[in-house]
């Protein structure tokens, strides 16, 4: 019996299961898939969860789950991760209708060679990173080529911001998209793919109707802040300097980071959310580690369509090491070598709302162009009005107001003021300069969470 079969999982609950779905629709079929019926063939043994699910060709779909990961595979053509597949069968055995192997059997050759593979990569990534192949002077040149290229564009993108402001803000609503456009375009050519994004961002403020000068020239000072400390980033303390070579779009290898310090924790998981545009589908994995208190944020990427490789189901526990990228706030992480399957977690300790903004005001001090800062809520209460919702202080006369679209739409909050039933919860979410983005929550006196925003 090997390292995997001795490690005995805790069966989730159909929420943490379907917190993994990459959208809707594969929730929706999921849910429909996750009964006996469609199955055969299933088992588990370890942290392994296997069966042949019946489908519209004459071979059932080969589905096989590792819940240490999690990771997953299918033998369906879906491009999605996981697969409706997968998600029905971890319903299924989540509700405890997937056993040990039948007859006391093993796992089928196919489920053995896929956790193999997996494993191997999986030691592969937690070996010590090497000297990469090539020339080292080389690459000091290309570093050296890019640096200056980011300076020029940074230097470009200062010209043309004086110009904006010279001519008036007035009728840049009316000038269209392909002003913003080519700017970000002469920015992706500079290799700033961070000043490019906040280019279009400009774009978008522009365009924002209501008060959108306001936010034009808001937007516009911090790419301003952002052009100049780029150009002037030796001479700015280490920790902002490392975060304004972040913003700029300057990347670290996770290899590279994993090969130094990391920390190890307990780690909660706090959401999981998903994002698209035309090019890229990003994940965003919220952490809070329990012996150390420390945020962290795992991002995942997948090309336009496919759902990242990456997912962690909500409110379980992860005993991980995490290697944080450097800035003024040590926020992005990556995920190391996990000690064991997902375990139980529990509720994390949060703060009113008074000390959850002068958190956030502490880290946009240090971080200027922080979008998001993860805060958990404790003693606090849902509250509709007319200009939108709330979450109020049950203690105090503070409170948040709930970004407008945010929270999972208005059945997210809806589920959140049924989660409280008027009393007191627990709310994790994403704190920001449009408000406060509830993601999960825990009622009070429960353990287990409620997914606001998947």
């Amino acid at each position: 019996m090997d390292g995997m079969d001795e490690q005995r999982p805790e069966r989730w609950t159909a929420d943490q299961v379907l917190a993994l779905a990459p959208d809707a629709s594969s929730r929706k079929a999921g849910t429909g898939l996750a009964a006996a019926a469609r199955w055969s063939g299933t088992g588990t043994t370890g942290t392994a969860v296997w069966g042949l699910c019946a489908g519209s060709g004459s071979k059932p779909y080969q589905t096989v789950v590792d819940t240490a990961g999690p990771g997953s595979k299918c033998s369906c053509p879906s491009r999605k991760f996981p697969c409706k597949h997968a998600i029905g069968l971890l319903l299924l055995w989540s509700g405890g209708e997937v056993g040990p192997a039948a007859h006391g059997g093993g796992r089928p050759d196919w489920v053995v060679e896929w956790l193999d593979a997996r494993r191997a990569r999986e030691e592969r990534k937690a070996a010590p990173a090497t000297a990469a192949g090539g020339d080292p002077e080389a690459a000091r040149k290309r570093a050296e080529q890019r640096a200056r290229r980011v300076a020029a564009g940074a230097a470009e993108l200062e010209r043309r911001l004086t110009d904006l402001l010279a001519g008036g803000l007035a009728g840049a609503d009316r000038e269209g998209y392909g002003r913003w456009e080519e700017t970000a375009a002469r920015m992706v050519d500079a290799q700033a793919p961070g000043l490019a994004s906040r280019v279009r961002e400009l774009g978008t403020a522009a365009a924002s109707g209501g008060d959108w000068p306001s936010r034009l020239l808001e937007e516009t000072a911090l790419l301003h802040l952002l052009a100049r400390g780029c150009l002037g980033h030796d001479r700015l303390p280490g920790p902002l300097a490392a975060t304004v070579r972040t913003r700029v779009g300057f990347t670290v290898d996770s290899a590279e980071l994993l090969a130094g310090p990391t920390v190890r924790d307990h780690w909660l998981v706090l959401a999981q959310h998903d994002s698209a545009d035309d090019r890229l589908t990003t994940r965003r994995i919220w952490l809070h580690g329990r012996d150390t208190g420390r945020p962290a944020l795992l991002l995942s990427f997948g090309a336009a369509g496919r759902a990242p490789e990456l997912a962690l189901p909500v409110g379980l526990g992860v005993d991980a090491e995490l290697a944080f990228h450097p800035g003024a706030r040590p926020l992005r992480a990556v995920l190391g070598t996990r000690h064991g399957p997902p375990t139980p977690g529990a509720v994390p300790p949060g703060v009113g709302v008074g000390a959850a903004l002068e958190s956030y005001g502490e880290a946009v001090a240090d971080d200027p162009w922080l979008d998001a800062w993860p805060v958990v809520l404790a003693g606090v209460v849902p509250v509709p009005g007319d200009t939108g919702w709330q979450l109020a202080d049950t203690t105090g006369p503070d409170a948040v107001p709930v970004a407008a679209g945010d929270g999972g739409g208005a059945g997210g909050l809806w589920r959140l003021a049924a989660v409280s039933g008027g009393r007191p919860v627990t709310v994790f979410g994403e704190l920001g300069h449009r408000g406060f983005r509830p993601c999960t929550a825990w009622g009070e006196g429960g353990t287990e969470a409620v997914v606001l925003a998947p």
